[in-house]
């Protein structure tokens, strides 16, 4: 799903809204993408919906990356076609 909105968070949450009544909450099968920097507010909006793989165009705060690694979230950033930098949950990553 692509939901679209000027704050980052408002899109998350239009996701989670829109996963919550059709049963798909916990989100741990889902890889949540956001096309903003990773902040501490989306780590933990994301944790509290189950995600396990929060992704980001641009890169994540210290304290995003500090919370993602406490509550065992993979936490990607800078993605880019063929790239990024995994900042937390590296065992999720099969780099072969």
């Amino acid at each position: 799903m692509v939901f679209e909105e000027i704050e980052r968070h408002n899109a998350l949450d239009k996701f989670i809204r829109w996963a919550l009544p059709k049963g798909r909450v916990p989100l741990r099968e889902r890889i949540v993408f956001m096309s903003s920097r990773g902040s501490f507010e989306l780590v933990q909006k994301a944790a509290m919906a189950g995600v396990a793989v929060l992704a980001t165009v641009g890169g994540p705060s210290s304290l995003a990356i500090e919370t993602a690694r406490a509550l065992q979230m993979t936490l990607l950033g800078f993605v880019r076609e063929q790239r990024f930098n995994v900042y937390a949950g590296e065992w999720r990553i099969n780099s072969k």
